[in-house]
């Protein structure tokens, strides 16, 4: 059978679609639609006529005003922009449920990447069994977090959840009515969610699109590649960051720690429930139906009641279903004895706990919090701490530490509230693992990781607190600047040489899971170094590691965009050789990558799929080593690439430009994430206090994806300059890694517009300041296309590209819309005036951030 090309199957399911349902959306009998819906072509037009021509976006509004608005008053030319917003946020949402529906047509499921095209491929090469030794003990981990890089309430992602099934369907009445919902539901949330209401909205994608993705593709590695219906690894796992990432967040509490663990639990139960009803519609026979019955409504007393009386453990529920299943086989010839396998199955991989709770705290705060508890002890006088202590070398205080079998009885001795909600939250972590099991909460991540003594006093302060017995957590440090991941094998060889946190290893299996970040990263030390930074640290790693046979498991904070470390992430796995260790794939999912790339079971499907494989692949295929001549010419880039960006970085406008020509300080008005937008909590603005989420965002407002390029073109030039370009293009052709990352950064590159800003280049102020950013991404624009021998940016994912430019189209006019109110902000204020009107505009700003971000989510 012929497979049309990407390109077409896009334009076809895609396209073609939305241009179709756009139309229909335009004649909504709703009186501010219909109307919005025939001016904002015009405007469109208006707004694309006038980039061309070089018009800045205050004379492309003006412009639309005087010529299909004049006759009206200044506030219904106001309201009208108000309405293109909202109009817009809803075409997106539109094309995300039509992209939704299309994404088994436009992406081959059976592919390259799948678990069939793996199987087939080691059967052709006679590799089966080397695959299903890697099966065994392969893993892939991804970790919902809470970061705000989404704007949708759970009421819209209800809607593109029917919307996208409404028009697989074709179902026109339904995709009707779900226009006119989507019409009048807000999308502005008026106050900040909870870190509660954060994990109830990232619950909804585990029982709706992981509880069935994670079990299908399970099933198929048992009854497919293994063709029997016995226990395997569990290659997929699922962590939680909303609830237990307390990182910069004062609002989650001990609690909140567990009301979420609860929530899990409970979710998990219903979802057993549902499925034991199913059964029992088909397990109708002598001796096997009241055992389902009886299995039946214990779970959902459960999940209604966590103290239940009648209650049973999850080895209980396996238990009891392995022996329906044997009489089921032996009694009834097998019937539905599949079904009793897929539940079965995902007990096995999801337990009683759903989701493993991450915990995550700066090693700032544990330090003072510490320093607390210590001080307490000697006070005391029955503490194994001298009253020296403070005073001590850092190697003299690890080994006291390593040591320590303190006991702290009573917490609320502590009045300090810090001191006492990190305390709780210890004994909070051995309360979820006697309710939900061990996997329910077993790791602590330190933030901001710079030394062993980091590491060992969350290890002291877990065993003082509540793991005296035994300590059934493992610590992850989280290295993220260039200095600290720098440091970072020095810090593990030190923690390797403790024969106390040795022990603990060996109890933990010898793995040490080891964070690396990503975003934090990008910001410190700018696109290529971030990246290389990390590739360099987890070789040095892996060494260190394996010098002491600790088994090291990578998990890194990946983000969404190439700006914050992501990008098409699959390949990024099957890009590292053998000098990385690769026994597991961990890294964050958030925001629109959640819904981007698992909103849906088939997204969610293929992408953990592709996510296996490309682990996989990377062990059956031939390593891809890097030489080192390349290495030397990849260092040298990455180099040259961060001076330039610290320089930039360090240039005085750099962040007053962020603070007034940008939608930075939008950024916490939105109420779209729990915790504060940033660090500190001085009204000046500080560089290291920035949190890289509204960073990366607000260079995205401006079509200036700076973190994603910034650097790499200067590199680049230094090479051609000096006649020594076909290095370059070796390392391209040769390294999978350094491919990779171009290919992200061209997609950073695709998803920039300086015509938005020119207007900026003639600013008395900030003009010189722009035109920095603007030849740098010329230069980076022009060498990736000579490099690549691409006539255009993304040539080689022209579905990719498609989809990027018709968001970018949508978004058009919005982005016009939140400049030209930036400027009004701007000259209101440098005029001293602080009225209605500037409250309306700065209005306009924080309402037009949503449809633009929203409209990204294909940058993951």
């Amino acid at each position: 059978m012929s497979v049309e090309p990407k390109l077409k199957r896009f334009n076809q399911s895609v396209l073609s679609k939305y241009q179709i349902y756009n139309s229909i959306f335009m004649t909504l009998p709703f009186d501010s639609v219909t109307k919005t819906g025939v001016l904002l072509p015009l405007f469109h037009e208006t707004c694309e006529k006038g980039f061309k021509k070089g018009d800045d976006p205050t004379t492309i509004v003006d412009t639309f005003f005087e010529k299909y608005q004049a006759r009206r008053s200044k506030e219904s030319q106001i309201n009208l922009l108000f309405r293109f917003i909202q109009y817009i946020e809803r075409q997106v949402v539109l094309f995300d449920a039509i992209e939704d529906a299309a994404f088994p047509t436009v992406n081959n499921m059976e592919g390259v990447g799948t678990l069939r095209n793996l199987k087939g491929s080691a059967i052709s090469e006679d590799k089966l069994e080397e695959l299903k030794e890697y099966l065994e003990e392969f893993k892939v981990r991804i970790v919902l977090t809470a970061h705000p890089t989404q704007f949708y309430p759970g009421s819209v992602l209800g809607i593109i959840t029917d919307l996208t099934k409404a028009i697989k369907e074709n179902n026109l009445s339904e995709i009707n009515n779900l226009f006119g919902q989507l019409g009048k539901t807000p999308f502005f949330k008026h106050k900040k969610p909870t870190p509660y209401d954060e994990a109830k909205s990232l619950i909804w994608y585990l029982e709706n699109v992981f509880y069935q993705s994670f079990g299908d593709i399970y099933n198929y590695i048992q009854q497919n590649i293994f063709t029997d219906a016995k226990k395997h690894n569990e290659i997929i796992n699922i962590g939680f960051w909303p609830g237990g990432d307390r990182d910069g967040n004062p609002f989650v509490k001990p609690d909140t720690t567990l009301k979420v663990a609860n929530k899990l639990k409970q979710a998990i139960l219903k979802k057993y429930y549902e499925d034991l009803k199913k059964l029992r519609r088909k397990l109708t026979f002598r001796g096997v139906e009241k055992r389902i019955i009886k299995l039946e409504t214990i779970l959902y007393n459960y999940s209604i009641d966590l103290n239940y009386k009648k209650a049973i453990s999850a080895q209980e529920l396996i238990d009891e279903l392995l022996s329906i299943r044997d009489l089921v086989v032996e009694e009834h010839q097998s019937l539905y004895v599949n079904e009793i396998n897929d539940l079965i199955n995902r007990v096995h991989m999801f337990g009683y706990n759903f989701a493993t709770l991450d915990i995550r705290q700066d090693s700032r705060i544990h330090h003072s919090v510490f320093t607390t508890v210590i001080d307490h002890l000697i006070e005391t006088g029955s503490s194994s701490f001298p009253k020296n202590y403070h005073d001590l070398s850092e190697a003299e205080q690890i080994e006291i530490l390593s040591k320590a079998d303190d006991n702290i009885k009573h917490l609320d001795v502590f009045e300090d509230e810090m001191v006492y909600n990190t305390l709780k939250t210890i004994s909070v972590i051995k309360d979820i693992q006697a309710s939900n099991g061990e996997r329910g909460a077993n790791r602590y991540i330190i933030s901001n990781n710079q030394t062993a003594l980091n590491v060992m006093q969350l290890f002291a302060m877990l065993k003082i607190v509540a793991f005296k017995e035994e300590l059934t957590v493992d610590v992850v440090p989280l290295f993220e600047t260039i200095t600290d991941l720098e440091n970072a094998p020095s810090v593990m060889e030190q923690l390797y040489s403790n024969p106390q946190y040795m022990a603990h290893l060996k109890a933990r299996g010898m793995k040490q899971t080891i964070m690396l970040g990503f975003s934090d990263g990008t910001k410190d030390g700018g696109y290529l170094m971030a990246n290389w930074g990390i590739y360099k640290a987890k070789e040095l790693l892996t060494e260190m590691s394996r010098k002491y046979d600790v088994t090291a498991i990578f998990f890194d904070g990946r983000g969404g965009p190439p700006a914050r470390g992501g990008g098409k992430t699959h390949q990024f796995y099957a890009s590292l050789g053998p000098t990385i260790e690769d026994k597991e794939v961990q890294l964050t999912i958030q925001g629109q990558t959640i819904s981007s790339n698992f909103g849906t079971l088939d997204s969610s499907q293929y992408n953990l799929e592709q996510l296996i494989s490309s682990g996989i692949m990377n062990k059956l295929k031939e390593k891809n080593r890097m030489s080192d001549e390349d290495r030397v010419v990849m260092s040298d880039l990455a180099e040259t690439s961060y001076q330039t960006y610290k320089n930039f970085k360090s240039h005085p406008m750099f962040i007053p430009y962020l603070e007034r020509m940008s939608t930075l300080k939008y950024y916490a008005k939105t109420n779209i994430g729990s915790r504060p937008s940033k660090r500190g909590t001085s009204d000046k603005l500080v560089f290291s206090d920035l949190r890289a989420i509204p960073f990366v965002g607000s260079w995205s407002q401006l079509k200036q994806n700076v973190p994603g390029f910034f650097g790499v073109g200067t590199a680049l030039k230094q090479y051609e300059d000096r006649g020594e370009f076909d290095k370059v293009e070796h390392l391209y052709n040769n390294s999978k890694f350094f491919k990779t990352l171009l290919e992200n950064s061209m997609m950073s590159l695709t998803k920039s517009f300086f015509d938005l800003t020119k207007y900026m280049s003639k600013d008395e102020e900030f003009g010189a300041f722009w035109n920095i950013i603007y030849e740098e991404y010329q230069t980076t624009k022009r060498l990736l296309l000579k490099l690549t021998g691409y006539s255009e940016l993304m040539e080689n994912e022209p579905s990719g590209k498609a989809s990027i430019q018709v968001r970018e189209s949508i978004v058009l006019p919005l982005l016009t819309i939140q400049q030209y109110a930036l400027k009004k902000v701007q000259e209101l204020e440098k005029a001293g005036i602080d009225n209605d009107e500037k409250k309306i505009f700065e209005k306009i700003v924080t309402r037009s951030l949503f449809g633009n971000i929203n409209a990204s989510r294909n940058s993951a």
